[in-house]
């Protein structure tokens, strides 16, 4: 009689009746479900409206209103006095320059201060001509966080756009790119607007209608895409496994290293071990 052959069934529920599912499926599967519907939820129309709003009107340097502990580099080719004056701004929003004396300088800007200073100047040199900057910005910063290589605060300027922070703040491998999210602080207390951008189609399709230019306070978070949402969550749970893992481990490992000096040694024709330094 000749034996016949039955091919392998190829549909998984021919063989247990139930669908096979991977072990490390399940958790995943737990885990997406939030991170998804977060996803999911984009910025609110009023909220969208007030950052392009700010970018109406182009903010720059000249605007930058000083104050404590912002450093002021002065410049006066007819007053020796204050030419190249590096001075840092006191508490007390002064500075202290030679032939002037204290000067309030708080909550001006670069151009109101050398006209301050001009007009100062008038009573002893003609017409006299000063330029100010803000040679270290120390008063004002924004914050980046998240999945970043230099994540914290930056010094403000008041030029600072979305892309110029993020370039200086190095975005990791991690970054979803796609889902930027910036969040502005409002002067109604408990109120703030945030929005989210992808940064993708500004550096790749150079569509910079959303290259926001940053105020100051403003919080920039950089999300983990999905795949490394679930990872970092994953790995959270099992943190306090690393450091029982490492207090078995750490005896196993003196003890080696002790093994191998001994070894050496006795090869040395020495009698006894010394252990390690440190050990």
């Amino acid at each position: 009689m000749t034996p016949t052959h039955r091919s392998a069934p190829t549909d998984r529920r021919q063989r247990g009746g139930k669908p096979r599912f991977s072990r490390t499926a399940f958790p995943m599967m737990l885990l997406l479900p939030p991170m998804v519907a977060s996803a999911g939820c984009g910025p609110k129309v009023d909220d969208m409206r007030h950052f392009l709003r700010a970018h109406e009107h182009r903010v720059s340097g000249a605007e930058y209103r000083v104050a404590p502990p912002d450093v002021l580099e002065i410049s006066s080719a007819q007053a020796p006095e204050i030419d190249g004056e590096v001075q840092s701004i006191r508490s007390d929003g002064k500075i202290g320059l030679r032939l002037l004396g204290e000067i309030k300088v708080a909550g001006l800007t670069t151009q109101e201060i050398a006209n301050k200073l001009e007009t100062l100047l008038s009573r002893y040199y003609v017409r006299p001509q000063v330029s100010v900057r803000v040679a270290y910005y120390r008063s004002k910063y924004v914050y980046v966080l998240g999945q970043v290589h230099t994540p914290g605060p930056y010094p403000y300027t008041g030029r600072d756009t979305l892309l110029h922070v993020l370039a200086r703040a190095q975005p990791t491998y991690l970054a979803w790119t796609a889902r930027i999210k910036v969040l502005r602080p409002s002067p109604e207390a408990g109120e703030r607007h945030e929005i989210i951008v992808d940064t993708d189609r500004l550096t790749q399709e150079g569509d910079t209608a959303k290259n926001i230019l940053l105020q100051e306070g403003d919080v920039v978070y950089v999300p983990p895409t999905p795949l490394a949402w679930a990872g970092l969550r994953l790995r959270e749970l099992l943190f306090p496994v690393t450091p029982v893992a490492q207090t078995l481990i750490a005896p196993a490992a003196v003890k080696a290293s002790y093994d191998v000096y001994d070894d050496w040694d006795n090869d040395q024709s020495r009698r006894g071990a010394v252990p390690l330094p440190g050990f």
